[in-house]
């Protein structure tokens, strides 16, 4: 006490001298002294406290805010700038949260094949998604309960589903431009921002939820739904629980919208020859059971209902979005898609299907090249359970971490893809390291076997236990989507390239992204 109290004197005529000061004044003062203190301890222990056993934390000035607005900003320049000093795996705080970042093909390995016991998504994202989607699916059960209804779902995407959803679609997306005031007349301009979602759900609803549910779509469940989409935001995942005006509609409209499932799901049980359309995954989900003979009930079809509305609109829009805008940007490149379809479907090109998605080379590799470039979720985050080795490393990930794979970093890598930032679809013609290996280990997580691959620089639907089921219905949509724009545009660029905002979860395109379009005539 000695010691302080000698310390302290030469202290207490500036004590006394603020404690005269206005209170608000005296305030600014001490907090300023605060946060210059916090700050100076900050950068004191990041400089004489490093632990080198475990990952290299990036610098920073403010504690618990850390390095967020810098990542916030360019998810993908703050992992690039930060990877050339701290190599692929580093550590970054988030709102004091400490993120460790692993990139490149190992560290996908690591994050996405991680044992049970070492991570869980479901720590990251129930309480962004549980609310959306629903209590009981998703990631609101244990992750056995999840594969399940992966493995439901999955089983419900047949080659024969897809047979039938190619003219479903065709059909959405026509009498969209149809009536759309948007594209009046032979030629305008038009926003991406407000069509490609009201065409990507519209596409989505008609296949996957049948004609019930995307006639209900021009009515107030179109309202409910914008409302529970407004519940993706990004401070949910980093603030639950915020009693906010828009949390608040939120979850009204998930009210309205699981009551909605389980009215059609009632009505299809007392009259099932009502509803001819026995191929949408209503049907498919409404008399399973898990594996312990539990029933699926109604408002656990409803929930999953809503999460595959959901869960696939975002990054199927933004990728058509890009899509439209990168053939807009190069309207040669459009011209040989439409040369393309002439040639193989003949001339004029027949009605589109199933079989011909498959022979159209140059459609397939646009949609991987805009995956590849923007792919729609450029973080995906576990929380760490147990300690985890960094093969090859010195360092340990502690249980109070998270771990973070960025496979749209590696897709960027110029040491797996020559020039990556340029667009140029024809890559793919030549491509052998882009794509995972079909030799590569099989596994079987809970809904079928998949191929692991993890390993590979270009994982646009992610890997391992939660790799995206949807990914074959996703190219089924967007290969759709893209001849049938094909057929019935040109289009171009009224000016630069948007760039991207990462103001969202999704790398959306900044709006209005507009394109300057011509009906075609043949």
């Amino acid at each position: 006490m000695g010691v302080l109290s000698t310390l302290a004197q030469p202290l207490q005529p500036v004590l006394l001298e603020l404690s005269a000061l206005p209170t608000p004044l005296y305030v600014l003062i001490l907090g300023s002294a605060i946060l210059v203190f916090a700050v100076v301890a900050n950068v004191l222990q990041q400089i004489l406290l490093r632990d080198p056993k475990k990952p290299p934390v990036v610098f920073h000035y403010f504690p618990w805010i850390g390095s967020t607005v810098a990542y916030g900003m360019d998810p993908y320049r703050f992992f690039g700038d930060n990877q050339k000093k701290y190599g692929d795996v580093f550590t970054y705080v988030m709102l004091g949260r400490n993120m460790t970042v692993c990139l490149g093909p190992h560290g996908n390995e690591m994050v996405f094949n991680a044992k049970l016991s070492e991570v869980s998504a479901e720590e990251v994202y129930t309480n962004l998604t549980t609310p959306v989607f629903g209590e009981g699916v998703v990631y609101d059960c244990p992750n056995h309960r999840l594969m399940e209804q992966k493995k439901f779902m999955k089983f419900g995407l047949t080659t024969e589903t897809f047979r039938s959803y190619v003219p479903l679609i065709v059909e959405q997306v026509e009498d969209y431009i149809k009536k759309s005031p948007f594209f009046k007349g032979p030629k305008g301009t038009a926003s991406l921002s407000k069509i490609i979602p009201e065409i990507t759900i519209f596409t989505a609803s008609r296949t996957l939820q049948g004609k019930e549910v995307r006639d209900a779509l021009n009515g107030s469940f179109a309202a409910d739904l914008h409302d529970l989409d407004m519940g993706f935001n990004p401070m949910n995942f980093l603030m639950p629980g915020i009693p906010t005006p828009g949390n608040r509609r939120r979850d009204i409209a998930q009210r309205k919208m699981a009551r909605f499932y389980m009215d059609v799901i009632q009505r299809r049980r007392e009259d099932p020859e009502q509803s001819k359309d026995k191929s949408d995954m209503v049907w498919n989900l409404m008399d399973r059971k898990y594996k312990d003979g539990t029933p699926v009930t109604d408002r656990d079809v409803a929930h999953m209902m809503i999460a595959l509305l959901m869960a696939g609109q975002h990054t199927s829009m933004a990728t058509t979005m890009w899509i439209i805008l990168h053939l807009a940007h190069q309207p040669k490149l459009l011209e040989q898609l439409w040369q393309e379809q002439l040639s193989v479907l003949g001339n004029p090109p027949r009605p589109l299907a199933y079989e011909d998605l498959s022979r159209l080379p140059l459609h397939n590799n646009v949609i991987k090249e805009v995956l590849r470039l923007h792919p729609p979720l450029h973080s995906i985050m576990r929380k760490v359970k147990s300690p985890l080795v960094v093969r090859g490393t010195p360092y340990t990930i502690p249980s109070t971490h998270y771990v973070l794979a960025a496979p749209g970093a590696s897709a960027r890598d110029s040491r797996y893809f020559k020039n990556p930032s340029i667009f140029d679809p024809s890559r793919w013609e030549t491509q052998t390291n882009g794509a995972a290996d079909e030799n590569e280990e099989m596994h079987d997580f809970g809904f079928g076997m998949i191929s692991k691959g993890t390993q590979s620089p270009y994982l646009p639907f992610g890997a391992g236990r939660h790799r995206c089921i949807g990914e074959q219905f996703a190219n089924v949509q967007l290969g759709t989507i893209l001849a049938t724009w094909v057929r019935l545009f040109e289009m171009e660029l009224p000016g630069e390239f948007p760039e991207v905002d990462y103001t969202s979860m999704i790398a959306m395109a900044k709006a209005p992204a507009e394109v300057v379009w011509r009906k075609r005539d043949y």
